[in-house]
C-alpha cells in the first residue's frame, strides 16, 4: 500500500506498480487508468505486455476509449468489485468488436477490477487480466481488490492533486516570467523566496541593490533602511498588525534615469501553497530595461523594423537626435519615421505616441 502513496508524491513511482498488482493476483496484465470528462484517456500505468507498437497507438487509444468493461463497470456502479462474468455474457463477448480486436490481440479474456471516482479527473479504472485458458477470478480474489481499491483509489486522487497544483505554482511562476516588471518574493529578513527572470537581470545589472547570501541588499545604509522597513511594514500589514507606511523607493543612478521598486503584502490565497506565512511582494522598474520587442511591436502597430526600432527607443525616453546617433540616421529620416509611427498608433504628438506605445503588450511580452 505504501508504494502507491509514494508514487502520489512521485509519479515516477507508478511504474512498475503494474507488474507488482498483476503477479499478486496471478494475473497476465493490469491497468490502471483515466477516463476524463473530456473522453480522453489517460494510462496512469499498465504492464509492458499492453504498450502496444507506435504505429498501433490511435487504434489502442480507440478501444482504451471504447472500453466495454469500463461502461458497464460503471453502471454496475462506482468502487464496486466486478469480473467479465458480471458484466458481458460469453454470447456477447464473442460478438463485440472490444473483445473480437482488441482483447484478442492483448491475450485477455478474464477481468477483475473496479471503476471509481477520481473527482475532478473523471473515472479511475482499475482492471486485472488472465487470458481464456486461466482459471476465473474468485471470492478471496475480489475481497483482496476490495481492501487494495480505497489506498489506489486514494493515492491516485492525491497524485492528481498534486499535480493540479503543481502546475498552478509552475504557471503563475513561468507567467511572472512573461511580465516586464522584475518580480521579488521575500521573507521578514528579506531572504529572497523567489525572483523572476526580470527580476534577477536588474539585480544582476544594478551596481544599488542585489542578492547576497540569498537576501535582498542594498548597498547604501540608507537605502538598506528604508528597504528594510518597507518590507516589514508590508508583511505586517500582510498579518493584520499596522498600518502600512510609506511603500515606493526611488533608486538614483549617476547619468542614468533612476529605477523604483515598491513593496507589497503578500499573503498566499491559493489552496496548499507553498509558503503560507504573510511574505512581501517587491515590483521593480527601471526606464531603460528590459528592452520593447520589435517584433512584437511591428504586429501591435504595422510598422516597419526602423519604424519600430525608433518606437521603442522613444518610448525609452530617448531624444530624436540619440535616436539618430544610436541608429546612424539622419534627423530628417527620423522625423519621417516619427510621422509615420504617429499615424501608425493614431496619435496626434510624440508625446501621446509614447504613452500608447508604453502600454502596448510589445512593452510586456516574454523577454
Amino acid at each position: 500500500m505504501g508504494l502507491f502513496y509514494d508514487a502520489a508524491l512521485d509519479d515516477e513511482l507508478w511504474v512498475g506498480s503494474s507488474e507488482r498488482i498483476a503477479k499478486a493476483f496471478g494475473a497476465t496484465s493490469t491497468v490502471l487508468k483515466l477516463h476524463r470528462a473530456d473522453e480522453q484517456v489517460s494510462l496512469v500505468e499498465v504492464t509492458p505486455n499492453m504498450i502496444v507498437a507506435d504505429k498501433l497507438r490511435d487504434w489502442a487509444s480507440h478501444w482504451h476509449s471504447r472500453d466495454l468493461w469500463v461502461e458497464r463497470s460503471v453502471s454496475f456502479g462506482l468502487s464496486r468489485i466486478v469480473t467479465d462474468d458480471d458484466l458481458v455474457s460469453e454470447e456477447e463477448r464473442q460478438k463485440t468488436g472490444f473483445y473480437r480486436e482488441w482483447l484478442r490481440h492483448l491475450d485477455i479474456y478474464r477481468m477483475l477490477g473496479a471503476a471509481f471516482s477520481a473527482g475532478e479527473s473523471g473515472i479511475g479504472v482499475l482492471g486485472i487480466h488472465r487470458p481464456e485458458d486461466a482459471p476465473q477470478f474468485g471470492e478471496e480474489e475480489r475481497h483482496r481488490v476490495s481492501i487494495l481499491l480505497p489506498h489506489l483509489k486514494r493515492a491516485l486522487n492525491l497524485s492528481q492533486r498534486i499535480a493540479q497544483t503543481s502546475f498552478a505554482h509552475a504557471a503563475g511562476f513561468e507567467s511572472l516570467d512573461a511580465v516586464d516588471t522584475g518580480v521579488v518574493i521575500a521573507d521578514t529578513g528579506c531572504r529572497v523566496l523567489h525572483a523572476n527572470s526580470v527580476a534577477e537581470m536588474l539585480l544582476d545589472r544594478s551596481a544599488e541593490i542585489c542578492v547576497q547570501g540569498s537576501r535582498l541588499i542594498a548597498h547604501d545604509p540608507a537605502l538598506r533602511a528604508k528597504l528594510n522597513t518597507a518590507v516589514q511594514a508590508a508583511i505586517s500589514l500582510s498579518e493584520g498588525e499596522l498600518r502600512w507606511s510609506q511603500s515606493v523607493i526611488r533608486i538614483d543612478r549617476a547619468e542614468r534615469a533612476p529605477w523604483t521598486l515598491a513593496v507589497f503584502p503578500l499573503r498566499p490565497r491559493w489552496p496548499n501553497a507553498i509558503w503560507q506565512r504573510p511574505l512581501a511582494l517587491i515590483l521593480m522598474r527601471d526606464p531603460e530595461y528590459p528592452p520593447f520587442h520589435i517584433e512584437m511591436l511591428r504586429a501591435a502597430f504595422g510598422l516597419t523594423r526602423t519604424e519600430a526600432l525608433v518606437a521603442a527607443r522613444l518610448a525609452q525616453g530617448s531624444s530624436l537626435t540619440d535616436i539618430c546617433k544610436a541608429l546612424n540616421i539622419g534627423i530628417g529620416t527620423a522625423r519621417t519615421h516619427l510621422k509615420q509611427i504617429l499615424i501608425k498608433t493614431g496619435t496626434a504628438r510624440q508625446a501621446e505616441a509614447v504613452a500608447v506605445l508604453g502600454r502596448s503588450i510589445a512593452a510586456s511580452g516574454p523577454i
